[in-house]
């Protein structure tokens, strides 16, 4: 591999990519005006579920609901 490479300004930051886009997003989001500013940000909002294990079996779900933030 060439010393020379083209290397993306994300990774040369120390960032993967998926924080440099949720970063973007973020930004995006906020740039909106209303009312796509709310609904932006509605659909921000994550679901899932969490199962535990015992005795290699899978005890009852639980439902998550979580904002993400960056």
């Amino acid at each position: 591999m060439s010393s020379s490479a083209a290397v993306p300004f994300w990774r040369a930051a120390g960032m993967t990519y998926i924080s440099y886009s949720n970063i973007c997003a973020n930004l995006v989001r906020n740039c909106l005006k209303e009312p796509f500013k709310s609904e932006a940000l509605a659909r921000e909002k994550v679901h899932y579920s969490i199962s535990k294990f015992e005795n290699g079996k899978p005890q009852k779900p639980t439902i998550r609901s979580d904002d993400t933030q960056a």
